[in-house]
């Protein structure tokens, strides 16, 4: 975030406390002690200070401090957006005329009193709400959720109960993402993930609405010791099976985010696959990733911006060959490597050059032929 980012809002200040911001030693002496009346840090020892400058953020606390000197219709204090010039202190402001052009460097800036902060832990607060600039309609459509309490303790995903039918919901509020997959799974459901059900966009966030799956997730299971190979190959099998319904599509779509916690078991056995905020649509055209996603150790080479290429239909195979190693064993392949003839499944899957590696549909078969040579099958 940049700084003018940070400076990005209105704060009222009482007149009668205006003029204890910044302390003269004295009426009749030039001399100039300026000292923040929220933490006492001596202003004039922060790097950029001027006594000159018509407002200061304070370094030691963040607090916002108006010259006492400046003369301004009113108490507020309304900053550029582009450049953190004060635009009150310019020639003919009003607060009443909706927009300003700033005459230092011509940005018009909105002017709205609803953008008027009594404090910077208001401001603050604001810049971080995930709701922010959302539209009434949606904002009341939102409403009709009840939070019930947070997943894996994560503040950014919810478990809600939609007050009118008693059914279960997750919220989640996505700073990455890409609307258009979205939007697109929500329309056409995917078998194994979960069913979106509402998107809201907020100047923050994307807020998802989707169907919530009762079960474990792989992380949980595996915390209590390495599944045998029977099960991890069902579980393989299952979430290649559900890459393989992204693949057909007529813009196939990349996960880029295959990990344990990604990952639920029903108590029926079902397998789901979660979480598509780095998702991609495949561009065979592209040569490298724009933006680097995914989680170490699972993420192919590609993802982490080595310029072997950008990511493809054999990426989410990568992470897949690492998932059934770290069933098996608990660990990476580079820490411990799964014992028997899967190893050699497992190696093609994480080979660096990703031309080398099986396709979905052929890892698919690799693994129907080695369940089937473990149920003495020929």
């Amino acid at each position: 975030m940049s700084i003018l980012e940070r400076i990005k809002r209105r704060f009222s200040i009482p007149k009668d406390e205006k003029t204890l911001i910044w302390r003269e030693a004295s009426a009749e002496s030039d001399a100039y002690y300026p000292y923040c009346p929220r933490c006492e840090a001596n202003l004039s020892l922060q790097e950029g200070y001027r006594k000159d400058l018509p407002y200061w953020i304070c370094k030691g606390c963040g607090e916002m401090l108006i010259n006492p000197h400046v003369k301004a219709d009113d108490n507020v204090a309304w900053i550029c957006d582009r450049c953190g010039a004060m635009l009150n202190i310019q020639s003919g402001f009003e607060n009443t005329v909706g927009r300003w052009k700033c005459t230092e460097c011509g940005f018009v800036n909105e002017i709205s009193l609803h953008e008027i902060y009594a404090s910077e832990a208001e401001y603050q607060a604001d810049v971080r709400n995930p709701y922010r600039g959302l539209p009434d309609a949606d904002a009341l459509a939102l409403s009709l959720y009840q939070e019930l309490t947070l997943i894996d303790g994560r503040p950014d995903i919810l478990l809600v109960r939609q007050m009118e039918t008693g059914k279960l919901r997750v919220k989640k509020l996505l700073a990455t993402f890409n609307r258009s997959i979205y939007e697109h799974l929500r329309e056409n459901p995917v078998s194994g993930m979960p069913r979106i059900y509402e998107l809201y966009e907020s100047r923050n966030c994307l807020i998802v609405l989707e169907e919530y799956i009762e079960g474990r997730t792989l992380t949980e299971i595996l915390e209590n010791g390495a599944v045998s190979q029977e099960m991890a190959i069902y579980i393989a099998l299952a979430i290649c099976k559900i890459l393989h319904s992204l693949q057909i599509l007529p813009t196939p779509i990349i996960h880029r985010d295959i990990k344990p916690s990604n990952i639920i078991i029903t108590p029926t056995k079902e397998v789901f696959l979660l979480d598509m905020n780095v998702a991609k649509w495949y561009d065979p055209d592209k040569k490298d990733d724009t933006s680097y996603m995914g989680t170490r150790y699972y993420a192919a080479p590609e993802q982490a911006g080595y310029g072997l290429s950008a990511s493809s239909l054999k990426t989410d195979v990568y992470a897949v060959g690492v998932l059934i190693n770290v069933m098996l064993t608990r660990k990476f392949p580079k820490e411990e490597a799964a014992n028997g003839a899967i190893w050699e499944i497992i190696q093609k899957c994480i080979r660096l050059d990703a031309e080398e590696r099986y396709s979905v549909s052929e890892l698919i078969e690799a693994l129907l032929h080695l369940q089937k040579e473990a149920n003495g099958v020929s």
